[in-house]
């Protein structure tokens, strides 16, 4: 294990706009399905509150249903709509700022994967996507109408400002992994010939890059408004929205005009090359193009990425931060998201600026289905 992380970078304070956060450790967004009927309980505040307390900077939720039918693969993921949903999470904000912690929600829309892990059939034809497709040549619901894409516009829109009057302390737009936002950047899923696609990253980016214009509405001024975004997709692990820097500065500079104020790089293994010639992972590329604040991602802390462990059922180890420590103090990137290594151990954080690396949980899947 490093032996050089109680000095280091990642313990340093920043700032995202006017949020100021006490290290530069990210709680990665992290779907558990423990919501029964769309409503956090109680086991929620105390799971999000236990990290916050053991000192991680900034709490990203698990994906949160904007009030969009069909938005959801799972009716067990929770909400940002409807008044059950909204004083649980309400609780959840009062329970993380209480440690002292701060915490914004991961605004989600599957598309077509709405449904999926569940047994609604009834009016599967209203899943809705850019063009029908959950995967190429998967067939799944219906492409979005204009009158669709303006309802899922104001959704956004609606849900971030539930965001602000629950006091949370910025928001984050999912736009990675193949869910509803991908799928309208990627050629494979996006087969739309009006304004909303096109043959070009720079034409299928409008949806994205509305979505931001439509959150940054709904919020004041200098509100944080991140936004993820991922090459691969669950549909395809090698999948690639962008072959060069060139083609990835077409794709972010828009989500930049319409008011972003992070990028949160999605890969599956940080410590990755984004491009051939350069050492540089896709968190990296994404700070030089964009000039803003980024999150890494990807297997931190942890032997094996989650893909790889899920299909066989292996554990995976605690891992050297040396290489992760190396990258941030040389600007590569600004903020570290770490996921499963947090959730199996909500001590993370403390026990890696303690020294005592030695007392890091191992990961298992079993994990998933637990609260710690």
């Amino acid at each position: 294990m490093s032996t050089n992380c109680q000095n280091s970078a990642l313990f340093d304070g920043v700032t995202l706009g006017p949020l100021e956060l006490r290290n530069r450790i990210v709680m990665a967004p992290m779907t558990r399905s423990r919501a029964p009927g769309g409503i956090p309980g109680e086991g929620m505040a105390k799971y999000y509150a236990r990290r916050a307390r053991s000192g991680v900077g900034l709490i990203i939720t698990e994906g949160v249903s904007i009030d969009r039918p069909f938005a959801l693969d799972d009716p067990n993921v929770p909400k940002l709509h409807g008044q059950g949903a909204l004083s649980a999470w309400s609780q959840v904000v009062d329970a993380v700022h209480n440690e002292g912690g701060k915490i914004i929600p991961q605004l989600w829309h599957v598309g077509a994967f709405a449904g999926a892990r569940s047994e609604w059939t009834e009016g599967e034809r209203r899943v809705e996507s850019p063009s029908g497709l959950q995967a190429p040549g998967h067939a799944r619901g219906h492409a979005m109408t204009d009158a669709d894409i303006q309802d899922t516009l104001w959704a956004y829109e609606s849900a971030a400002k539930q965001a602000v009057a629950l006091g949370f302390d910025g928001v984050e737009i999912h736009g990675a992994h193949g869910y509803l936002i991908d799928q309208f950047m990627w050629d494979q899923t996006n087969r739309r010939t009006d304004a909303f696609g096109g043959p070009d990253i720079a034409s299928r980016m409008r949806f994205a890059t509305e979505v931001v214009s439509a959150v940054r509405r709904a919020v004041p001024s200098e509100f944080p408004v991140l936004f993820r975004f991922s090459q691969f997709k669950q549909q395809d692990y090698d999948a690639k929205l962008a072959r060069s820097p060139a083609e990835l500065e077409t794709m972010l500079l828009p989500l930049v005009d319409a008011g972003v104020t992070a990028l949160h790089a999605s890969q599956r293994r940080f410590w990755d090359p984004e491009f051939n010639g350069s050492n540089l992972n896709l968190a990296g590329w994404a700070k030089k193009i964009s000039g803003l604040p980024s999150i890494t991602v990807g297997s931190v802390g942890l032997s094996g990425d989650y893909i790889s462990n899920r299909s066989t059922g292996a554990v995976s180890e605690p891992s050297s931060l040396d290489q992760l420590i190396e990258r941030l103090e040389a600007g590569e990137f600004d903020l570290v998201a770490v996921g499963r290594a947090l959730l199996m151990d909500p001590c993370w954080a403390e026990k890696v600026q303690d020294g005592r690396e030695d007392e890091l949980r191992p990961f298992d899947v079993s994990a998933l289905a637990e609260y710690f």
